[in-house]
């Protein structure tokens, strides 16, 4: 399969699983009667979106036809998707809302300052396949088998599927693992081309039944600020905003902010081993 026939055939998987989220009700249409499909038929995406039946048959379908922009917006308004979403239909159609940049591992000497001025907030420097670039003394101690793996897996992602015992295991996993994987479901459309990202997608869907599940849900979003609760294996229950600062393009620098008293604590008796 070609590069431009997988983009299709993910473009076809992404409509169809968008398509049938959305009931007949949402959208003001009567159920009718012998309805075997779940959500809206195809003819009505496009009678909603004022589009011909075949042409948007042909589009979910995966076949070589072009979209222009206002077409994907009637469908995008239709299906009712989000920025993410919408973002993610144009790549997959090959008319991206916006330019995007390649992606980029460089890590400048001000990026490392950062990360060590920060004192005693974990922080690290991640791209946008959740490759860990650079980090500080305290966020080696608490997620240590990501800056300890071998290059290829020094993944938050990687660690967070494969790692059976990790240091932090995620308390809220499905949810909070399943918005990473949606995460990067948004940029991998950017880097369908990009053998490395291809080679990264076979491996980790190949050697985890949970990501995989977790793919095949469609879902996509854009980086932002969470709230995360982890267990960690010696100090219990930890508390973590995250907040997402852009350093260059699709390379963000993500800093962990304690959310209570506890996990304060924690952190100051983990930069006291770290020293």
């Amino acid at each position: 399969m070609t590069v431009a026939e997988k983009r299709r055939a993910d473009l076809s998987a992404f409509l169809r699983s968008r398509r049938e989220r959305i009931t007949p009700e949402m959208v003001d249409l009567a159920p009718g009667p012998r309805r075997r499909t779940p959500g809206l038929r195809r003819e009505e995406v496009a009678q909603l979106a004022g589009v011909g039946v075949t042409w948007y048959t042909w589009l979910e379908q995966g076949r070589p036809i072009n979209a222009s922009s206002q077409v994907l917006d009637a469908i995008a308004r239709t299906l009712r998707l989000d920025s993410a979403e919408r973002h993610h239909l144009y790549r997959l159609a090959g008319q991206p809302a916006e330019p995007f940049p390649a992606d980029s591992a460089q890590v400048t000497p001000e990026m490392r300052v950062i990360l060590d001025r920060l004192g005693g907030l974990p922080a690290c420097v991640t791209n946008s396949r959740c490759d860990a670039l650079a980090w500080n003394d305290v966020y080696a101690e608490l997620f240590p088998e990501i800056v300890n793996a071998p290059e290829g897996e020094r993944n938050s992602l990687w660690q967070a599927c494969l790692n059976p015992s990790p240091t932090m295991t995620l308390l809220d996993r499905d949810q909070d693992l399943g918005r990473a994987v949606a995460v990067f479901r948004s940029a991998y459309s950017r880097h369908a081309d990009d053998p490395c990202w291809q080679d990264f997608l076979r491996r980790l869907s190949s050697e985890s039944a949970e990501f995989a599940r977790l793919w095949a849900r469609q879902e996509v979003a854009e980086p932002g600020p969470r709230v995360k609760a982890f267990k960690h294996a010696k100090h219990g229950i930890l508390h973590f905003s995250t907040t997402n600062l852009t350093a260059a393009p699709e390379i963000r620098l993500v800093v962990y902010t304690p959310m209570d008293d506890d996990t304060w604590e924690v952190l100051a008796k983990l930069r006291g081993a770290a020293r």
